[in-house]
């Protein structure tokens, strides 16, 4: 940083590598690599020739994300042995001349208790390909097998994603409603996050959602006369809280919860309605145990996602249909209210869709700067925001067209239009930089 940037208070300019490598978000398997898609290809020819083995060792293949290191296989003696992760699971299994088979182990079975065995049989109805059941070892496990010539390539990525997801999942949800009849297992794969971490993660949780408490408190927005300011401020938290911090079990499911219920169709309640309860749902992660958020943050490997693929026409429709949204707001004093539409918009995208690459980068790249203090925290070292608040023009500039170079061979018509960006103040720029957005061309020659 030269002196003038000390002397105004300007953050200094862009460096891609000044920061810590953390994964955020939800991860993806929607676009995969060309050695990917060729090993999916040699998986479908060996299977239509007989090929079964050879078949699912592509699939392996297949599966394989470098960045995530998450799945291994080894043939040996007529067999093929396999084993990936999903989050805080791993799933086993090993195919022959005549079956595969692959198992999830859930967690230790301590003591009986009929209501988690109902639970599981009923689950048992709602799983296609793959059920609960308890090993040789007293585990509760997630099982899937088949038949080896049944075992083509599309069956078995639908088939192992249930299986792991479900897994995944199920895990923490049991142990935490059954802890007194279930202990952990199968953990030892999973990275610890630091005390300092934790403490740091459940700080941002604590202070955004009473931030959010306080300002509805102020009376400035009346929640009868204007629900749909009340639910940007909230689903913006809730997407927020999803996307940086990344938690497991029941957070994780209260904060799916929160979205399933808002966008229920099925009983049509008023927005009124739904707000309280997003607000009583954020309240109660507010008032748990730090503790039991603690044990919710680790950091693990995954080989499917549960986001559906999107492309940029969608991003831009979401854009087109709540970007203008944000006018009333800010001509009416309500700035608080017009930051947290793009916010949401933002949030929305990454929650629900598996946008393309540069999409996600820049999206993630808005949190950067709107929670520029929180990364600072996180051990990044680029700042986004000068001292007084603003966006920082060169380091956001230089940002972007980082960003676009990097994605220029997959993506070559990518330019995005940086002289349209507002860096006056957040508002502004959360507009600008969505539009910017907007029109990107990730169409391909």
């Amino acid at each position: 940083m030269s002196i003038w940037d000390n002397l105004f208070g300007r953050a200094s300019g862009y460096d891609p590598d000044s920061g810590p490598d953390y994964s955020f978000g939800r991860y993806t398997d929607a676009f995969k690599t060309p050695e990917n898609y060729a090993a999916w290809d040699k998986a479908l020819s060996a299977f239509e020739r007989g090929q079964y083995l050879e078949s699912i060792e592509a699939f392996m293949a297949y599966l394989y994300d470098p960045t995530e290191d998450n799945v291994k296989w080894q043939p040996e003696e007529g067999k093929l042995y396999f084993e990936f992760y999903q989050g805080s699971k791993r799933v086993t299994g090993f195919a022959d001349v005549e079956q595969l088979r692959a198992t999830a182990r859930i967690a230790r079975l301590d003591a009986n208790n009929a209501d988690l065995l109902h639970r599981l049989t009923t689950m048992n109805y709602e799983m296609k390909y793959s059920r609960f059941a308890i090993d040789e070892d007293d585990c509760l496990t997630i099982v899937f097998d088949s038949p080896i010539n049944d075992a083509s390539p599309h069956k078995l990525y639908h088939a192992l994603k249930e299986m792991a997801l479900r897994a995944d999942k199920q895990d923490d949800l049991l142990l935490d409603e059954f802890r007194d009849f279930l202990s952990p297992v199968e953990i030892t794969h999973l990275r610890e996050l630091s005390t300092e971490e934790k403490e740091l993660k459940l700080g941002f949780l604590r202070d955004r959602i009473q931030g959010v408490i306080d300002y509805l408190a102020t009376g400035k927005l009346n929640p009868e006369d204007q629900p749909g300011a009340v639910a940007y401020l909230l689903l913006d938290l809730v997407y927020k809280l999803d996307y940086l911090l990344i938690p497991e079990g029941y957070s994780m499911e209260a904060l799916e919860r929160m979205h399933r219920m808002y966008f229920a169709r099925e009983d049509e309640q008023p927005v009124t309605y739904k707000n309280v309860r997003l607000l009583s749902e954020l309240q109660h992660l507010l008032r748990r145990a730090p503790e039991s958020f603690s044990e919710e943050l680790y950091a693990g490997k995954s080989t499917f996602g549960i986001t559906l693929p999107a492309n940029h026409d969608r991003l831009s429709a979401l854009i087109d249909n709540e970007l203008p949204n944000m006018d009333w707001y800010q001509d009416n004093g309500l700035p608080e209210v017009a930051q947290a539409i793009p916010g949401y918009i933002v949030g929305y995208a990454l929650f629900n869709y598996a946008v393309p690459p540069p999409d996600k980068d820049l999206l993630q790249l808005y949190y950067r700067v709107r929670e520029d203090e929180y990364f600072r925290k996180l051990g990044y070292k680029q700042q986004f925001l000068d001292r007084d608040g603003r966006p920082a023009r060169r380091a956001i500039r230089a940002a972007v067209n980082d960003l676009a170079e990097r994605h220029h061979d997959s993506y070559p018509r990518l330019r995005p239009a940086v002289s349209q960006l507002n860096f006056d103040n957040l508002t502004d720029f959360g507009r600008s930089f969505l539009s910017m957005v907007r029109e990107l061309d990730l169409s391909k020659p």
